[in-house]
């Protein structure tokens, strides 16, 4: 017979799950009971309905590390704004983009991060990787994978051949989510049009997406990463009107989630080998 967990035991158990899921630093200064100070924190968008309704002295429900639940999808739904649009698109070079990032306030992300991560490597690159979003080591440094994750990807480039300043590296969204969580479909969608234009003006023959993240944004696939690797995906910017064919891009895994789990590293292989073959093909 299974023994019950006591109450600390079970609390100690939520601590270690939220620390492996990323959840490792605050926002706020202080804490705050969402379930007793709602009127507080967001009069302005809590229904009175809701509030009516909403008995606050219940205890918030807690996800042990032996439960799941599904997260928000990360499919893009409706489009940017017309403004980020025309901000991105007078944008004629790499560092008017960059400047003009840094001065866009339409994502949260970036009041609490530390530095803008924008990319980094060759502008001229006929291989491009898209990431997802900067994590802790990113954030700290100001450039895109670097630290464990970095270390893998370069050994990766390595394998086909390549060396880090001669591909080009970013993420679809340049500023660290706290808690190196997922960026939300709002925060991706913010950020779209200024990594569609990034594309245009790196101008590579091929893209390898790292994460779905990446390849829901920049595709509109709503399936899981999984089930999308290995698989050619054609990016097509909605605003090219040159009438260009696209450009052939492969989805594979983070190297993140490789460090986590290093059974699959031999399909990415498998990713990377197909991504030399096609570069190759693409250059003749």
């Amino acid at each position: 017979m299974t023994r019950k967990k006591s109450y600390p035991e079970e609390a100690l158990a939520t601590m270690r799950w939220y620390i492996d899921a990323g959840c490792d630093e605050a926002v706020m200064e202080c804490p705050v009971n969402v379930y007793t100070d709602v009127r507080r924190i967001a009069p302005h968008s809590v229904p009175e309905r809701v509030l009516a309704e909403t008995d606050f002295r219940q205890k918030p429900k807690i996800f042990l590390p032996s439960q799941t639940f599904e997260g928000p999808s990360t499919r893009l739904k409706g489009t940017p704004s017309s403004n980020e649009k025309l901000l991105a698109a007078q944008c004629e070079n790499l560092s008017q983009l960059r400047e003009a990032i840094s001065n866009f306030q339409g994502c949260a992300l970036k009041e609490t991060a530390v530095n803008l991560v924008f990319g980094a490597g060759n502008p001229s690159a006929d291989l491009m990787f898209v990431g997802e979003a900067p994590g802790a080591d990113e954030d700290r440094e100001g450039e895109p994978f670097v630290g464990a994750s970095g270390r893998l990807l370069d050994q990766m480039i390595s394998a086909i051949g390549l060396r880090r300043g001669e591909v080009y590296i970013t993420n679809i969204v340049p500023w660290r989510p706290p808690g190196n969580r997922k960026p939300s479909s709002d925060e991706c969608l913010a950020c779209l049009p200024f990594i569609q234009r990034q594309i245009a003006l790196i101008k590579p023959r091929v893209l390898v997406f790292l994460g779905g993240t990446a390849a829901n944004a920049l595709v509109g696939t709503s399936q899981g990463i999984t089930r999308l690797r290995g698989r050619w995906l054609l990016y097509q910017d909605s605003g090219d009107t040159s009438g260009s064919q696209g450009i052939p891009a492969m989805p594979t895994f983070h190297p993140a989630y490789l460090l986590r789990q290093a059974s699959l590293k031999r399909e990415s292989w498998h990713d990377f080998l197909s991504v030399r073959e096609r570069l190759r093909a693409e250059q003749l």
